[in-house]
């Protein structure tokens, strides 16, 4: 008798969920795909017992699809150092709880991937890597929250943080969403999201691909909804996209480690998409000298208009000597290395004053090592913080906001658009320091 009122009390809740998700789901037109026009229609899917959640967490996502919709998508794939990025056929991404399935619209390109591709930084592979996304909400996963329905219906305009936190982990718990340790026991040492899968795999033979973050130099991806912020309708795909990791690690930086305050001296070595982020974030922040240091006077000259008030070009001048010409001899409150280079580490730590900050934000070689003068950072109180990122619950939606407002000026930060098959090359001209600022990939 208990298992048949179990059983009945199980049927009732399926029957509510399938209600609750037929309202959620109605026809919301159509997306440019290269389908049939027939499969233009997509529509809320329904679930087959064959394709339960409870059945599906090995096996790869070979014959989902949407509803009328496309079977597959195509991906750019990294296979192992050094060799090209090629495009492949996945069958269409699946999300589960609590995760949102993104017709991804624009990727930027980031040293990160970049650093995966050179094999500097070990990751799974095959991989598709790209990390900092904008795109349109196609369908959420089997019995996501309401409230993430409600605060992401389908077709809404998004953006997506790089870290993308679990919400209830030890970090998370506490609001450090940039701690999350889902996030680096799965997606960062293993490929995978948070169930220890990937949601990616090839067409021809059902063989997985790992996720660099969400993947998303993709057609579609799949991310989860804490790693998610609206986007406006004011504000483009395109140059949004960069919010997801070049703003979203500046404002880390800067907010967080930095703890940046009303006329601070700050200087900035290493002027790309993150440093110039830096270097806008520092001013909207109320920093009354901020000092940009690089080797390429292209990239200098930019870095007046995200806010600048001195350029160091570190090839003629001495860094560390000229920072403190320029601050009086103390040296700057707040040094931030947006690089990764052992000699540009060194540089932040010696370039900050008695009692300042240096902030490490510049991913290098894996198992590279900077050097400290221990009496040095002892005796006159030199902090020196790493910071990977921000925290995407709480910072994206502040930086939507600031670009919104004009205080963050996305037009200016993002220096050139890619199309999707120009992808690899995209990554070959940053290699080659050949990119001023952000480049992004539009895939829409």
């Amino acid at each position: 008798m208990a298992f048949y009122r179990s059983s009945v009390l199980l049927r009732k809740a399926l029957s509510s969920y399938c209600s609750r998700r037929a309202a959620v789901f109605p026809s919301y037109g159509s997306l440019p795909c290269d389908c049939d026009s027939s499969d233009h229609d997509w529509r809320r899917r329904s679930y087959s017992s064959s394709e339960s959640d409870s059945k599906d967490t090995t096996i790869s996502a070979a014959g989902y699809h949407l509803s009328n919709g496309p079977s597959y998508m195509r991906g750019a794939v990294f296979w192992e150092p050094n060799k090209p990025l090629t495009f492949e056929d996945f069958h269409m991404p699946r999300p589960k709880a609590n995760e949102v399935l993104i017709k991804t619209k624009a990727c930027g390109v980031c040293h990160s991937d970049l650093h995966v591709i050179k094999g500097e930084l070990p990751f799974a592979s095959p991989c598709v890597v790209g990390h900092e996304i904008t795109g349109e909400v196609i369908e959420h996963g089997p019995l996501t929250d309401s409230k993430i329905i409600e605060r992401l219906p389908v077709g809404s305009r998004v953006i997506g943080a790089f870290i993308m936190p679990c919400g209830s982990c030890f970090f998370c718990s506490k609001g450090q969403d940039d701690l999350c340790e889902s996030f680096f026991a799965y997606n960062r040492a293993k490929g995978t999201l948070y169930d220890g899968e990937t949601r990616l795999f090839l067409r021809n033979n059902d063989k997985p691909v790992y996720m660099y973050s969400m993947g998303g130099l993709a057609e579609f991806c799949v991310v989860p909804a804490h790693g998610l912020a609206v986007l406006p309708n004011s504000l483009p795909y395109t140059e949004s996209a960069i919010l997801g990791c070049a703003v979203f690690t500046a404002y880390g930086a800067m907010a967080h480690a930095a703890e940046v305050r009303p006329g601070d001296a700050i200087a900035v070595i290493g002027i790309g998409g993150v440093g110039s982020s830096c270097l806008q974030i520092a001013r909207a922040f109320g920093a009354s000298e901020i000092i940009a240091v690089d080797v390429q006077d292209e990239k200098l000259q930019k870095a007046k208009l995200f806010g600048a008030t001195h350029a160091i070009n570190a090839r003629k001048d001495d860094v560390v000597t000229k920072i403190k010409d320029i601050t009086g001899g103390r040296g700057v409150d707040i040094a931030v290395e947006a690089l990764g280079r052992v000699q540009t580490f060194s540089q932040c730590v010696q370039s900050v004053r008695d009692g300042g900050k240096a902030v490490m934000i510049g991913l290098t070689l894996s198992g590279a090592k900077g050097e400290v003068d221990i009496n040095h950072l002892v005796r006159r109180q030199i902090k020196v913080i790493g910071s990977y990122g921000g925290r995407a619950r709480q910072d994206l939606p502040k930086l939507i906001k600031l670009a919104e407002s004009g205080i963050f000026n996305l037009e200016v930060a993002v220096s050139e658009t890619r199309k999707f098959k120009e992808a690899g090359q995209a990554y070959k001209d940053l290699d080659q320091g050949s990119i001023v600022g952000r480049a992004v990939v539009e895939i829409m």
